[in-house]
């Protein structure tokens, strides 16, 4: 079945809740299902492996939260339209076109069914059908209705290291199609010549800048990794790729609204973005409270200007949490979930929170426990790798 060679249905919603509950019946484990699915989609689709980076691994980890995103979401399905069409426009970076939803459709229906074996019913294969059909119909439609480039030329203009695993960079954007149109607070994919077709997502930590050039701060992680690439062996000249902005953070930022801010490492990047775009424009939360963490306090890269950001502002204040005890008083410390919700309950402001995978699922259960509702926190959890 192709995306949209099935009418879907007037109501989706018992489909999608069935094809929900049916990945909890078969206790869908996507460690065993994400390298099922890509056998599967290469057995059927050969040529497509040239499509993927050599190393499958963070292809793997990317999808899996993806998938597990969706699942979670099928009930509903209106708050996943969003994410559904930012991956449409994004995956034309890929040179992704409309025959290949409908082999990597095949292969995802036949990939589940191998893993739910007898659980695979006529019911749950209907209900998997048509929520196939609504999720890449809606990255579809998406992607035919933008009309921007799929990617943009940029040129590394400056590199510096901040520490033996961290390094800040600028890219100036080029070509006849101007600046990557972002907001501040959301994040890009990038390719670098040295790791082509292994895009890597990164956060600006600038607001937009007339003049295109964008600030990404990367931490190495794992051995040939792509951010260690960057961290290492990037230098001024080296030509990116940069794709089109995803992420909506900056829905978090409400006029006579308190804001708190929680950025771990180099999460601390949209964060500051945002602050810089509430410098500029005004418009700003009653107060912003950041809590900025890392393992110690050399990590503590961006305080400097996080501070002078202060000086500046009335309405803002930074507050470092490191878990290493530094040898003088100054910084919280403790694990950085821990503190904040030693602060209180944070149930009247919105919250923005941006880390590595790792610290967001700590962080955002820690929120919850503590008392603050769902809709209160906003974070990305597919940025960093």
């Amino acid at each position: 079945m192709t995306t949209e060679s099935r009418a879907l249905p007037g109501s989706l919603a018992p489909y999608l809740e069935r094809a929900r509950r049916s990945a909890a019946e078969f206790e869908l484990d996507v460690d065993d299902f994400v390298p099922r699915f890509y056998r599967t989609l290469f057995g059927y689709a050969p040529g497509l492996r040239g499509l993927f980076p050599l190393s499958m691994t963070t292809q793997y980890a990317r999808f899996g939260r993806a998938l597990v995103h969706l699942i979670d979401g099928l009930d509903d399905p209106a708050s996943l339209v969003p994410f559904l069409a930012q991956l449409g426009r994004d995956h034309r970076k890929f040179d992704v076109r409309d025959e290949h939803y409908t082999v990597v459709g095949q292969a995802f229906l036949a990939a589940l069914a191998e893993t739910a074996g007898e659980a695979w019913t006529p019911e749950v294969a209907e209900a998997w059908e048509y929520t196939f059909a609504f999720l890449a119909g809606t990255m579809q439609k998406a992607a035919r209705a933008e009309a921007g480039p799929a990617w943009w030329p940029g040129v590394v203009v400056e590199h510096q290291r901040v520490d033996r695993d961290t390094a800040v960079l600028w890219v100036q954007v080029e070509g006849e199609d101007g600046p990557v149109p972002y907001r501040a607070g959301q994040y890009v994919g990038v390719e670098t010549p040295q790791h082509p077709r292994l895009w890597r997502y990164l956060s600006p930590a600038n607001a937009p800048d007339p003049a295109g050039v964008l600030e990404f701060h990367v931490k190495a992680l794992g051995y040939g990794s792509v951010s260690r690439g960057i961290v290492a062996s990037a230098r001024p000249g080296d030509r990116w790729r940069i794709g089109p902005a995803m992420g909506a953070l900056d829905r978090a930022v409400r006029p006579g609204r308190e804001l708190l801010m929680i950025g771990g490492g180099t999460g601390i990047t949209p964060v500051r973005a945002l602050l810089e775009q509430l410098e500029r424009d005004g418009g700003r939360p009653e107060r912003v409270v950041v809590f900025y963490g890392a393992r110690s306090w050399d990590a503590l890269y961006a305080l400097d200007e996080l501070r002078r950001m202060t000086y500046r502002n009335a309405w803002l204040d930074v507050v470092p949490v490191v878990e290493e005890q530094p040898p003088y008083p100054g910084p919280q410390v403790g694990r950085l979930a821990d503190v904040v919700t030693g602060f209180g309950s944070w149930g009247d402001c919105e919250i923005v929170v941006s880390g590595s995978p790792a610290m967001l699922t700590a962080t955002v259960r820690a929120l919850r426990v503590a008392g603050a509702a769902p809709e209160q926190i906003h974070y990305d959890p597919f940025v960093a790798d």
